[in-house]
């Protein structure tokens, strides 16, 4: 017999702090410790990123697994996995859960699970764009958490995993740190040599292809054309830093555009911003995106994946085609043109995440899935714990 707390090991091999890692943080926050005792196993780079926000009773250790070849640090997982005595594996990103869900089922974790968070539109070739390993992977997997509604048709149509193994799940925040109310500190604009007065452009995301920043650069020539005084803060880390500084010189930008690498504060540069970009190829479903209209912030997106699900074209925000620098200065000017416009979609995108998008949305759904999935194998294996009526997957459901 087996009791609770169930054992939940979280792992990820992302260098840097992006939505998947904020994702895992709010679980690992926010999970009951009544049902789980929580582990996290990322790379060195990325805890020293979680480390400040992480809970003192979330076991964090160190690996790097990146490729096949890496059989210590394959082995190191496994024997991490059978030390903390895993019941329940939840990989980050399709990259982790390739190394870690198969050596999840060969430890006999009972539950393994994954979380892809994106559409890879990288995923080309005779091999890697049919998925085949995928699929082979897959086999090792008893649940994919879709964090929207548009990945999880990717999973299925693309990807071709069955949908009986598919839940969607919508990414949330936690609304009470991003408030429309909350005042932007006085001196955050010319503490990077900005003006106060000066139109602010936000965009918050890692410095990364996949996020579309070489495209804002291009518009954003347009955009001063119109407003002179316009203005461009990149919030985020990532391996496009050097090109794309030399870019916004190479377009005269120097002066209109600053990268300020990873900051903390992000509600209070909210809370100074504008207008807030979102110029992805791809995405999941964009916590960036939910955190900006939660403050109040109108936000102008690409219209990809789970995106259009939290920027609702006219309603929320404003949507254009990915890779299109015109459309995407048109939009950005007509934020900038129309003040009232601004105000009317950032309160109506406040309301939206509030109803769909918050913390406990997530924690709840995510932590029904986890005892559903213990529930199940508890049953089959006709050992581990039962649940009293009152704590059911099935009475939980009808609560909600």
């Amino acid at each position: 017999m087996r009791d609770f707390p169930i054992s939940v090991l979280h792992f990820s091999n992302e260098f840097v702090r992006g939505g998947a890692e904020e994702h895992m943080l709010t679980l690992l926050r926010g999970l009951d410790r009544k049902y789980f005792r929580l582990h996290l196993v990322c790379t060195p780079q990325c805890a020293e990123r979680l480390q400040p926000d992480l809970p003192a009773d979330v076991e964090l250790l160190t690996l790097c697994l990146q490729k096949p070849s890496q059989m210590a640090a394959a082995l190191r997982l496994a024997q991490i996995l059978r030390k903390c005595r895993a019941q329940i594996l939840h990989s980050h990103m399709f990259y982790a859960s390739l190394f870690a869900s198969p050596i999840g089922w060969m430890c006999r974790v009972p539950v393994v699970l994954e979380t892809p968070h994106v559409r890879e539109a990288w995923r080309h070739g005779w091999l890697k764009g049919r998925f085949v390993v995928d699929r082979w992977v897959g086999r090792c997997v008893d649940y994919y958490i879709a964090v929207s509604e548009a990945n999880a048709r990717y999973l299925t149509e693309e990807k071709g995993l069955p949908g009986r193994k598919i839940i969607v799940i919508w990414n949330g925040i936690d609304l009470t740190r991003f408030n429309p109310t909350h005042p932007a500190p006085l001196d955050i604009k010319r503490s990077i040599g900005f003006d106060d007065s000066d139109p602010l452009l936000l965009v918050v995301g890692r410095l990364e292809p996949q996020k579309g920043h070489h495209v804002l650069l291009q518009a954003l020539p347009a955009v001063c054309q119109e407003f002179p005084r316009a203005r461009l803060v990149c919030i985020g880390e990532g391996a496009l830093r050097s090109e794309l500084e030399g870019k916004a010189r190479s377009l005269g930008l120097e002066g209109s555009v600053r990268f300020t690498g990873y900051q903390s504060n992000i509600p209070d540069w909210l809370a100074a911003a504008d207008v807030t970009v979102l110029p992805s190829f791809y995405e999941g479903l964009p916590i960036t995106a939910i955190e900006c209209l939660a403050a109040g912030k109108p936000m102008v997106a690409t219209s990809v994946d789970g995106t259009p699900e939290v920027v609702v074209n006219e309603k929320t925000g404003l949507t254009v085609p990915p890779g299109n620098a015109d459309h995407l200065a048109a939009a950005i000017c007509r934020f900038l043109r129309e003040p009232e416009l601004r105000r009317r979609l950032g309160t109506a995108g406040r309301r939206w995440v509030e109803e769909h998008f918050s913390l406990e949305r997530q924690i709840f759904k995510t932590q029904e899935l986890y005892l559903r999935a213990w529930e199940q194998c508890a049953k089959a294996e006709n050992t581990g714990p039962r649940l009293q009526p009152s704590e059911s997957w099935e009475h939980r459901q009808r609560l909600e």
